[in-house]
Parts: C-alpha cells; structure tokens; sequence
C-alpha cells in the first residue's frame, strides 16, 4: 500500500470528532468529491463521484453518525449515492452543510472554528489529496476543480501556519507543499498520527544518513588534499636535492626536508612532534611552504 493510502486508512477510522465537525468533513466530500443534482421536479440526489473506496466508507460512517441512515456502498466498494427516495435525508444534509447549490466552495459558516477547519482538511485530503512516499521525497497536494477552490484551501492551511502554493496543471488548480516540517503539521492536524510519526521516522534517518554521508565525503576530500600536498612536497624536496643540495639548505628547513622524506603519510602535526623543540602545524607548513618557493625558484632557472 502507498503511503496516502496508510494515511487514509487510519483518517477512515477516525471517529472521535464533534457533530459539527463530522458535517465540516461531510461537506467537503460532498463538495470536492461528490454531486448534489436536482431533477425536473426539483427532487435532489446526492451522488459521490470519487473512485476511491475510503471517500465513500467514511461518507457512509458520516451519513450514519449524523443522520442514523446507512447507505449500502456499490458492487465496487468505491460508490455512494442517495436518490430522491431518500429526501429526507438529502434535505437535512443540504440544510447541516448549507449548501449553496452548483458552488464549489465549503459555505465558511460551516468551517467556522478551528475544529471544524481540521475536519475541512481531513475531508480534503480524503477526497482530493495525495502525499509521496517519504523515502523518495516529500510532496503533499491536493488537486482543486478551479483556483476559489484552492484559495479556500490555501487560506484555511494558513490558520495551522501551514504554507502551500497553487499551480495549475491542465484543467486544475493544484495545492501543495514541499517541505517536510510542513507535511508533518498537517499530518498532524488531521488527525493521522500513525502516519504522522512514520514519516518523522523516515526524515530522522534520512537526515542522519545525509549527514552522514556529507560527513565521509568531507573527509574523503580533506585526506585527498593532504595526500596530493604531501606528494607535491616531496616532489619539490626530491627537486631540492638533486639540483641544490641539502647542505645548501638552512638548518631548520633542511630539517624539514629530511623529515618529509623520512615520514611521507605524517601530518603537519606529527611531522612537527618529530622536531626538537617541537614546533606547530603552523611553523611546519610555513617550512614546507619555503621549500616549496625554492624548488620553484630553482625549476625557473634550470628552464
């Protein structure tokens, strides 16, 4: 199973919500998700477009909690739909999520409190959302069947300090959000705690693995720089000593030149500890540095 799909599962059996939350949620199925559509004789029906089975059992757990009525689901699992048979019903759902007719915006009477707002979203998710696999990358959206629809969701993520962006693809008006702190808060405030801590799970150990890895390659790239300025030393000391001489040489550098050659994988702080007195990594390298000038020097005069 993806992971929307882990997220929807556990939002499905969610059941601890207020009455005036469960209509939030009800009204955003019905609205991202669903048709109200009226006959010629003004008989409404309600039908639930969405193809996927957790939108119509949590509809179905909706419609039973708040109206006592159970609507058996279609051959499929993934269908709900209320004929005009059901008048009742379809009038009272109408009249609970003040419905506007034809609009596709949750009427904000309806999502009023912040409660009602997290059910808005969870509802949301449900019908419209998706979020990647945490392993690959974090990208959370929702797709929206015009740009109020996305304002509406935009503006109600922004109540939770959630951040998210619209794009438009095709026909649509896309809401996501990329970062992985925000996925998390709103994972958090629907409701999808499971989900919510696996995911921090994943991110822990990716973070861990990244730094890791930033970790050996800084190293790597450290010991590669000693190693070629360590051979690069003793090329120019080798230099030194066929076209110079070490008894041309200073005291203190001809010191130095007989202890590169002597201890070729030695760092500047060792190399240091092998000097009496001792002398830093600093006063090695300013050595080492004047070896180096020299055998330049002395390469400019042989050419």
């Amino acid at each position: 199973m993806s992971f929307s799909g882990e997220v929807k599962e556990e939002l499905v059996k969610l059941t601890n919500d207020a009455r005036h939350c469960q209509l939030a949620e009800l009204a955003v199925i019905l609205v991202y998700a669903g048709a109200i559509r009226t006959d010629k004789s003004g008989a409404a029906r309600i039908e639930l477009q969405s193809d996927a089975p957790y939108v119509a059992a949590r509809c179905s757990m909706l419609f039973a909690r708040l109206f006592h009525f159970t609507q058996p689901a279609g051959e499929s699992g993934n269908s709900l739909s209320l004929s005009k048979n059901d008048i009742r019903v379809i009038n009272k759902t109408l009249e609970a999520i003040k419905y506007k007719g034809g609009d596709k915006l949750v009427n904000p009477l309806v999502i009023k409190s912040l409660c009602c707002k997290r059910a808005f979203l969870r509802g949301a998710f449900l019908s419209t959302g998706s979020v990647s696999n945490p392993e690959k990358g974090y990208h959370l959206e929702f797709v929206c069947s015009d740009a109020k629809q996305a304002e509406q969701l935009v503006e109600t993520l922004m109540f939770y300090e959630i951040r998210a962006k619209i794009v438009v693809r095709k026909k649509y008006h896309v809401v996501y959000i990329k970062e992985s702190e925000e996925i998390v808060e709103l994972l958090n405030v629907i409701g999808a705690h499971i989900s919510l801590m696996k995911l921090e799970n994943l991110r822990i150990l990716k973070d861990m693995r990244n730094a890791v890895n930033r970790r050996v390659n800084c190293e790597t790239a450290n010991i590669t720089k000693t190693v070629n300025a360590a051979s690069k030393q003793i090329d120019d000391i080798q230099y030194i000593k066929e076209h110079y001489g070490f008894d041309n040489l200073a005291d203190n550098l001809r010191q130095m030149a007989e202890l590169r050659l002597e201890y070729p994988d030695a760092s500047l702080k060792e190399l240091g500890g092998y000097l009496t007195p001792e002398v830093g990594k600093s006063g090695v390298n300013h050595r080492l540095r004047k070896l180096s000038e020299l055998a330049e020097k002395l390469r400019g005069k042989i050419v």
